[in-house]
């Protein structure tokens, strides 16, 4: 048996919807979990516990896992440490002096989330400390803040021609069956494949047109609204408590705005070090390769980069960085011994829900995309043969295999489990439907790109907005925003764009010409910027 059929959507769809019921994502992943190993158990609860707390055990004895974990407490350290000194708040009230309006703050945000393109998680959580005093000395509400944290981390992660991201697309497309036909290198093809990614450029171009022009609709209008009249930035009430809320020293006046600004650039340029440097380092081998000197000579820099594993380079980034900026700060004489263990305490404190939702979520994503036969349900492979071994001619196969990728992605919080899903099943299919319709050469890339588009830009979908997706997760915690709060505002943004989207995947397979799909997606897009702030707007969300 490859999979549990469609008992398999169970588990994602109970988590999500208990979510939206109970406002307690914690419970309602524990909740989705086990009803999942309840089916994997035949019913048995003893049973499904047992599966339950293996699964959770499992996920935290991954390497990459527990690394990720650790990254986050320290960062949370390292904000601790920041909050001691006040040094948030003077580079709050020094940016907010020299960025005069609410558009710029949000479009600062923008910039920086296209600059820190390395990591996804290191994007969230970095941006979000930086600017987070800035947004609300403007009133930016906090949902706002965790929608632009969130639109340029994995969007932009695919984008960038250098990052983790890279080298686990490419070698899904290198080892797919058919890429070799088109005579083009795996790196040749995913820099081609970008501007076929049709979610992720028009999900960066949202966050902009909606800064500019400020044309919010849905729940985000309703934050925003209850942000500028001084209701709260966040709604705690209504969505949950704020995981992750560290207490600023508000009366450390010695603090400067550098002193902000010192760790986060310390910590960027250790994880650009340390990104091409970990990777030397695995690649001495003790035989053929047994010095660092060596290693840099047995690669190029672009694919130290993209062969690294970011768990490894952020972890040392982070320890490093966390060591630094305590002595600069002891050595500014911001904090003592005391007050900065207690900060870190704090910090980590802080960190906590967070973990615990990330272990969580990564426990219910290994139970929804492994086959049974390594102990999941195998949803992902039963959605693949129920859609795109259907027998669609090629011309809607972008539409569909972007659809399933969306779900996929959604139900599973996660894009690179949709990649290794989607990507050697979808890649055969467009190149064998291609040359049975006699395409060669140039058509024959065009219905690989658009396919592969197609599955890239559905998977970003999920990675963008699901509830359970980890960069989700942590760009609520990097906003300080309810996580409900957060999905919510989130959602309406990211369905619209999608659904513009799919309106370009099918002109684009219409004509297997990514001009065309273009064009149709921009249409849909202009015209939806313009019709649903009118019909989700100010009269449907007035404030009590």
């Amino acid at each position: 048996m490859e999979h549990y059929g469609i008992l398999g959507l169970l588990p994602p769809v109970i988590t999500i919807v208990l979510a939206l019921l109970s406002k307690d994502v914690i419970i309602s992943l524990f909740l989705g979990i086990f009803s999942g190993t309840l089916i994997l158990a035949g019913g048995n609860p003893i049973t499904a516990i047992m599966k339950l707390t293996d699964g959770i055990a499992n996920s935290l004895a991954d390497g990459w896992n527990i690394r990720i974990l650790l990254f986050c407490a320290l960062l949370g350290a390292l904000v601790g440490l920041l909050a001691k000194t006040g040094a948030a708040r003077a580079f709050g009230l020094w940016a907010a002096s020299k960025v005069k309006t609410k558009t710029g703050v949000l479009l600062l945000t923008w910039v920086f989330g296209l600059l820190i393109f390395i990591d996804d998680y290191f994007n969230s959580l970095t941006i979000g400390t930086v600017m987070r005093p800035v947004s609300d000395e403007k009133k930016v509400s906090r949902a706002k803040l965790a929608y632009i944290l969130d639109s340029t981390a994995a969007p932009v992660c695919i984008l960038a021609p250098i990052s983790s991201w890279v080298v686990t697309v490419m070698s899904l497309v290198r080892d797919s069956d058919g890429f070799t036909t088109l005579g083009v290198s795996e790196f040749s093809f995913f820099i081609r494949s970008i501007p076929f990614n049709l979610y992720a450029v028009l999900t960066l171009v949202m966050v902009v047109l909606v800064a500019v022009t400020k044309r919010d609709f849905g729940p985000m209008l309703r934050s925003e609204l209850r942000a500028e009249k001084g209701k709260g930035l966040c709604d705690e009430k209504t969505y949950g408590l704020v995981s992750g809320k560290i207490e600023e020293e508000k009366e450390k006046l010695a603090s400067k705005p550098f002193d902000m600004l010192f760790p986060i650039i310390v910590l960027i340029a250790l994880a650009v070090i340390f990104f091409p440097v970990t990777t030397y380092m695995g690649a001495i081998d003790g035989e053929t390769i047994t010095t660092f000197g060596q290693a840099v000579g047995s690669m190029t820099l672009g694919e130290a980069f993209n062969n690294t594993d970011a768990s490894v380079a952020l972890f040392y980034a982070v320890v490093s960085t966390l060591f630094i900026t305590y002595i600069y700060f002891y050595i500014r004489k911001l904090v003592n011994i005391k007050s900065a263990a207690e900060g870190i305490v704090e910090g980590i404190k802080s960190m906590m829900p967070a973990i615990i939702i990330l272990a969580m979520a990564w426990t219910i994503g290994s139970l929804i995309k492994s086959s049974p036969a390594d102990g999941g349900l195998g949803l992902s492979k039963y959605l693949s043969e129920a859609v795109v071994n259907g027998g669609f001619p090629l011309a809607i196969l972008p539409m569909i295999v972007f659809a399933l990728s969306c779900l996929i992605s959604f139900s599973t919080g996660t894009s690179w489990g949709t990649f290794a899903i989607m990507i050697p099943i979808t890649m055969p299919i467009a190149v064998s439907l291609g040359q049975n319709l006699g395409m060669t050469g140039a058509a024959l890339m065009n219905a690989a790109l658009i396919n592969v588009g197609g599955v890239l830009a559905g998977a970003i979908f999920g990675d963008h907005c699901s509830p359970i997706s980890d960069t989700t997760i942590l760009s609520s915690i990097g906003a300080s925003c309810p996580h409900l709060e957060h999905v919510a505002t989130q959602i309406p943004y990211a369905v619209f764009v999608a659904v513009c989207a799919i309106v370009g995947f099918l002109f684009a397979g219409l004509t297997n010409n990514m001009i065309f799909g273009w064009i149709a997606a921009l249409v849909v897009f202009i015209g939806g910027l313009i019709i649903l702030p009118k019909v989700l707007g100010s009269k449907r969300y007035k404030l009590d």
